[in-house]
């Protein structure tokens, strides 16, 4: 692998922790509550192969819950 490519994963993988953050922030402002969230990240290959898709396609997935303050802390 070359160190565009590495570049590139790091590049989106950043962006998409900042934005990531700001949404779950934003959704934890505006919906209340003590329940945790249960959350799943999905990483998911959408290039188009055409007639040569790989053999196994790439989709990763990572599951887990965000705790929340209790209302009267």
């Amino acid at each position: 692998m070359n160190e565009d490519s590495r570049k590139d994963i790091r590049r989106l993988l950043k962006t998409f922790g900042i934005n990531a953050d700001e949404k779950l922030i934003a959704h934890l402002a505006t919906h209340p509550g003590t329940k945790p969230l249960q959350i799943r990240l999905v990483l998911e290959d959408i290039t188009d192969y055409g007639d040569s898709p790989p053999a196994e396609a790439l989709r990763f997935e990572v599951e887990g819950e965000i705790r929340r303050q209790a209302q009267d802390e």
